[in-house]
């Protein structure tokens, strides 16, 4: 067990760039619960082996995104919810958490998970186990084009969870965790969000195409950073296996940021524990509490943009509540949202 009595100033994290085993083909719910198992049995090997080359005193490991399924490729809302997407209390948690529990360390992850509270729906889910075992973080992904969010349910997702349930942060031995989900690093509100709530690591599971040019998502990782005076530990794939898509389509670029935009380590494409690096709380911590221009966090002025952003209505909220929802209605709600803000000369 980890010692929760004595928070630590500084230790090492691993983004580990793993490929994804996708579940697509599977029949059933047996059979892709089965190959979940044999990736985590994967891991088991990999973290165990990444740990021992590394040093013990990594303390943080994030996996890739959607690391045990796979993305959904055709498959109805209540299909891939009923093959694919795992339970909050499920055999999978349980078993990651042995993992975490065994090597005393903090594992982020991101998975497809059902909810008792929303039935016919899943959300794509980041997570974070403490060294018991426990999970002591769950953010579901709020912008997906494909996938539901809890803005869609947005009313009833509050009621459930409340606004520090949408933009949790695990204030831990490891200093304060946060996570987002892919494609969410483009947005900065969500950062911004839980940077307000105190996020000193952003935890990124992600699945993205790796160019050795820079991308918007490594400008946007970057950018993440900076702005929020906070490390990025961002892992992707090393490319998904058992569908059409060519398999090193998403692959390669694994990496971590530190408070003032410095890439500390990258990895190149293929399975790699490449991506760790020194995480330095103390010195985060100090630059946090430094008066100074460099001090963006401390100067940030939110009254200025709030009610620009109270008038403002793009996507809209409580879409998914009502009904059963094929795929057709991500597209259909996107294009209705770029008419209506086009016919007000926003767009």
């Amino acid at each position: 067990m980890a010692d929760n009595t004595d928070n630590l100033n500084s230790f090492r994290a691993l983004a580990l760039q793993v490929t994804c085993h996708a579940v697509n083909q599977a029949t059933d719910r047996h059979e892709a619960r089965s190959l979940m198992q044999n990736s985590i049995n994967r891991l088991a090997q990999q973290i165990a082996a990444s740990i021992a080359f590394i040093g013990f005193d990594c303390r943080l490991i994030v996996l890739p995104e959607y690391f045990l399924t796979g993305f959904p490729m055709g498959d109805s809302l209540a299909g891939w919810a009923e093959k694919a997407c795992i339970e909050m209390a499920g055999a999978e948690y349980e078993a990651l958490g042995k993992i975490a529990q065994k090597h005393k360390i903090f594992l982020a992850g991101n998975a497809y998970e059902i909810d008792p509270n929303f039935p016919g729906l899943y959300f794509q889910t980041c997570f974070i186990l403490d060294p018991s075992g426990s999970i002591v973080l769950r953010y579901r992904r709020l912008n997906s084009l494909f996938a539901p969010t809890p803005h869609d349910v947005w009313d009833k997702y509050l009621d459930c969870y409340g606004l520090e349930g949408v933009f949790p942060v695990a204030k831990t031995v490891i200093g304060n965790l946060a996570a987002l989900a892919s494609e969410e690093i483009l947005y900065p509100e969500v950062a911004r969000c839980l940077a307000m709530r105190g996020a000193e690591i952003f935890v990124h599971s992600t699945s993205e195409v790796y160019n050795k040019n820079l991308t918007p998502k490594d400008a946007a990782k970057i950018t993440r950073a900076v702005e929020n005076m906070a490390y990025v530990v961002s892992a992707n794939t090393a490319g998904i296996a058992n569908i059409a898509i060519p398999i090193a389509s998403a692959d390669g670029g694994s990496k971590i940021i530190d408070h003032r935009g410095i890439v500390l380590a990258e990895t190149g494409a293929g399975e790699s524990m490449a991506a760790f690096a020194e995480i330095d709380l103390g010195a985060l911590r100090c630059d946090r509490r430094r008066p100074g221009l460099h001090n963006l966090l401390a100067r940030q002025r939110f009254e200025l943009y709030a009610e620009s952003y109270h008038q403002s209505h793009f996507y809209p909220a409580n879409t998914m509540l009502e009904g059963e929802i094929d795929r057709k209605h991500f597209l259909q709600t996107q294009q209705a949202t770029i008419d209506r803000l086009a016919q007000l000369g926003i767009i």
